[in-house]
């Protein structure tokens, strides 16, 4: 029967943020608007992007460079061709580095969709509080 106070807590949240913007502005919301996009794209600059992408090529690198030496060694000790599994290890390991960065790509994407649509949703709320305060105080939206 309870119901959950998430609801409030994040309207809460986001009116905390709409006012931190709103008052550091001087109440403008345009500048406000352009304050929380600085701040997004300080934020989305902070997110492990880069660092953790090389180490995953780094990651990737070692276990490919791994396969192609057992690949060499076993084509030597049975003789065959190495050109052959040479560009064998080469297709798969171009295999493997278009799936990394795929999956890299499409996490990276998620991230600055989530961030723009949190940006979207607090410059609406600040619109909507300009416009209820100066409401009160008999000013035009």
């Amino acid at each position: 029967m309870s119901k959950s106070r998430m609801p409030l807590i994040l309207c809460a949240g986001g009116a905390g943020a709409v006012g931190y913007y709103l008052y550091s502005a001087g109440g403008d919301p345009k500048v406000a608007g352009d304050k929380m996009k600085i701040d997004a794209e300080k934020a989305r600059e902070k997110l492990p992007g880069n660092e953790s992408a090389e180490k995953f090529g780094k990651d990737i690198g070692k276990d490919a460079g791994t396969k192609v030496d057992e690949a060499i060694a076993t084509a030597r000790a049975k003789g065959e061709k190495i050109p052959d599994w040479a560009q064998e290890g080469k297709d798969k390991l171009d295999g493997l580095r278009d799936d990394a960065k795929g999956k890299f790509n499409a996490g990276l994407d998620k991230v600055n969709n989530s961030v723009d649509q949190a940006d979207r949703t607090v410059e609406q709320k600040a619109a909507e509080a300009k416009g209820t305060v100066s409401g009160w105080f008999g000013g035009k939206k």
